[in-house]
């Protein structure tokens, strides 16, 4: 009881590399019973092995082999393919259950990978437009995991894309939120390069659309926001240039606090390195 005890309650680094995973910690997230620790644990995790005890524990077993078949159908078979495969097959799951119990358990799952679905089951749904989309996503925007948050722009992002400037305005909203990580998201999830995702080519040629999300960014207290704004300005510097020099120019002579100087060192860098050949 002690040993399990403290598996689940002392904060893990989490291994370097899979092979270097306790097996024991592996089983504990195959089975949902604790997070990944790292990016390394999250890439290491069975989702087929997860999916079963999951669907075990909300009494939906018998849709096992039909979730599977999606899974093993998949071209690229990656972690985050599976996790969106996995999270639209369920959101057909759920959508028969007008309780919304399915969701809510694999919302507030103990399993950041299970998490990861539910944002995914969220995405899914159509019947909702990009307003009520972006806040039904916000609970997963501000979990305590970052793989979760992670997820929680990525999975919206086509359909941001689609709502461009009704996105911009909500997200501006956003910006003023008291959590960072929610600050973070309106960035993170307008980046006009991103990674691992979908371009956005409408600001990557005009990314002063974003300013009413930038702006309330610009000396923000938070070191993740920070960076999440700076990687956004690097991105606009790639195609806009001027415009990422002018706005940093400005921001220098309205903000004289050090998170602003941060943004914008870090937001320069590629220009820097373009000016320094």
């Amino acid at each position: 009881m002690g040993k399990d005890k403290e598996l689940k309650e002392i904060p893990r680094k989490g291994a370097r590399s899979i092979s270097e995973i306790p097996t024991e910690i592996l089983e504990r997230l195959n089975s949902g019973e604790i997070q990944t620790a790292n990016l390394t644990e999250w890439l290491a995790v069975n989702q087929e092995i997860l999916l079963a005890n999951v669907l075990v524990q909300i009494n939906k077993s018998e849709f096992l082999e039909q979730i599977l078949a999606q899974v093993k159908s998949l071209k690229n078979k990656s972690a985050n393919s599976v996790s969106k495969t996995i999270g639209a097959e369920l959101f057909k799951i759920a959508s028969t259950d007008k309780s919304g119990q399915i969701l809510k358990a694999l919302s507030t799952h103990r399993s950041d990978t299970v998490r990861c679905w539910a944002a995914y089951m969220t995405a899914c749904d159509e019947s909702l437009d990009i307003s009520a989309t972006l806040n039904a996503i916000k609970p997963f925007a501000a979990d305590s995991h970052f793989g979760v948050r992670e997820i929680a722009w990525l999975c919206v992002r086509g359909k941001v894309i689609s709502n461009l400037d009704e996105s911009i305005e909500i997200l501006s909203k956003f910006a003023l939120d008291e959590d960072a990580n929610i600050r973070r998201f309106a960035s993170e999830a307008t980046r006009p390069r991103g990674v691992w995702c979908e371009h956005i080519s409408a600001l990557k040629a005009e990314p002063w659309r974003a300013l009413a999300i930038l702006e309330p960014l610009k000396s923000d207290s938070s070191k993740y926001v920070q960076d999440s704004v700076a990687n956004w300005l690097n991105d606009a510097s790639k195609t806009q240039a001027e415009f990422v020099r002018e706005i940093c120019s400005r921001w220098s002579e309205q903000s004289k606090s050090k998170q602003t100087a941060y943004i914008i060192k870090r937001a320069l860098r590629t220009l820097k390195k373009s000016d320094d050949i």
